[in-house]
């Protein structure tokens, strides 16, 4: 939400940013948008035990708690908080350069759709943080009718309003830009807008798309292959609007519980990946599982701006990869850019030259391999004759024929400088001639 949010904004008169609207402002009542079926009895009259959540204001809460010695995978809660705690500084690393700071609020939302449109209400958001103890609290917040939205919406600002920065899986592009729509709508301020995000969907995927045991970059398929955790009985997502419409129609509770059970799991996997990413960043490759971590965490640090650290990486990352492996071609071709941005053009000479030799080497990259080493002789190292050997091996290297003019270009101009050389040693110096 960017132009067009301000645009609302300046509509519709939202307060800005760092203010405070009263919750208990009027809501609309002509938005002919809201379902017949919602002009229901106040939900207080509904039984809602099933859910074990109390009022608060015009809004169901429910709050949960996982004790230290619970466990999410292969590690316990505790472990995950003291990992967080450890790794902070190296949180602004994962979250492309944002200030993210404790303390860190997770957020994750289940709604009645996913085309993100006006349309679409969250009718659960789902907060979650580690406390002092190291325990992990959630508290989720339960849209019972669809008029109470400012209520829940005003409740969940106060949560969100405590964090340092918000952490979310895809909440960048989804869950962040609905809530700053319902914000919009019943003028009240978005506070996420002003906090910095770290979304966890982005270096997930850097680190374990290409994956092949992943099928996807879920948030359940990472919890199982990155954290070792498995849900039993959970309900699937496509299947959570209904419920919550069966919910809403007949005022059964029941098919919720089974909802916010998924939300909680949802927010501890969540946090689980957090630990994960910043204990990456914050020991290096010695905390990598393989190679395919160590390349990918060697890009992290290189988008950061932490040059020695990425050259690191991508060094351990192609003497951890068999030599067949693409993984080993991407690391030593990132390490030989690295080197080359520092002019130190023999370290870059030394990687190209290990990537013509590969015997799975693209033939895109051994071009750029060849031609890199033929100006390196040509113009550094004054080798004319090995400049001309790899400029020839970039011809053979089957690329586009658009790029063969330049190197075609750089072999003719070779080719002079060695008949230059040639004709210069061919004639006699003045004293040979005196001599004779």
């Amino acid at each position: 939400m960017t132009m067009l949010s301000d645009r609302i904004r300046g509509i519709i008169g939202v307060p800005p940013h760092g203010t405070t609207a009263r919750a208990d402002s009027p809501i609309p009542t002509s938005d002919s948008r809201i379902a017949p079926e919602s002009r229901i009895p106040h939900p207080e009259s509904r039984d809602l035990s099933c859910l074990s959540g109390t009022w608060r204001g015009g809004c169901f809460v429910v709050e949960r708690r996982y004790e230290r010695t619970d466990r999410c995978g292969h590690d316990t809660v505790g472990t995950l908080a003291d990992r967080l705690a450890e790794a902070v500084d190296e949180a602004p690393i994962i979250a492309g350069g944002a200030p993210a700071r404790p303390p860190f609020i997770f957020f994750d939302l289940e709604t009645t759709g996913l085309s993100g449109g006006a349309g679409t209400y969250a009718f659960l958001v789902g907060c979650a943080w580690f406390d002092e103890g190291g325990a992990f609290a959630t508290r989720q917040f339960v849209l019972t009718r669809l008029p109470d939205e400012r209520s829940l919406l005003a409740a969940v600002a106060v949560d969100l309003a405590r964090a340092g920065a918000l952490v979310s899986f895809n909440g960048k592009s989804f869950d962040a830009p609905l809530l700053e729509t319902r914000y919009l709508y019943h003028r009240l301020p978005w506070i996420g807008a002003g906090l910095p995000h770290l979304d966890v969907l982005h270096p997930a995927r850097r680190f374990w798309r290409d994956d092949e045991s992943m099928a996807s970059c879920s948030l359940v398929a990472l919890e199982r292959q990155v954290l070792g955790a498995r849900r039993r009985g959970d309900v699937p997502g496509i299947e959570i609007p209904a419920r919550y419409f069966q919910f809403i129609r007949s005022g059964d509770a029941g098919p919720l519980a089974p909802v916010l059970e998924h939300n909680r799991l949802d927010l501890l996997s969540l946090a689980g990946l957090t630990a994960r990413l910043l204990r990456l960043a914050r020991l290096g490759p010695a905390a990598a599982s393989d190679a395919r971590e160590t390349l990918a965490l060697g890009r992290v640090y290189a988008r950061a701006g932490l040059d020695a650290r990425a050259r690191d990486a991508f060094r351990q990352a192609a003497d951890r990869s068999s030599a067949h492996s693409r993984i080993r071609i991407d690391a030593l071709r990132a390490l030989a850019l690295a080197w080359r941005r520092l002019r130190q053009h023999e370290q870059a000479a030394s990687c190209w030259r290990a990537l013509i030799d590969a015997p799975a080497c693209p033939r895109a990259i051994a071009h750029e391999a060849t031609c890199a080493l033929a100006i390196h002789h040509e113009h550094r190292m004054r080798d004319l004759a090995a400049a001309r050997v790899f400029a020839l091996r970039s011809l053979e290297s089957g690329v586009r024929p658009a790029s063969h003019a330049a190197v075609r270009h750089r072999l003719a101009r070779i080719q002079r400088k060695l008949e230059q050389v040639s004709t210069a040693d061919a004639q006699p110096s003045l004293t040979d001639a005196l001599n004779n």
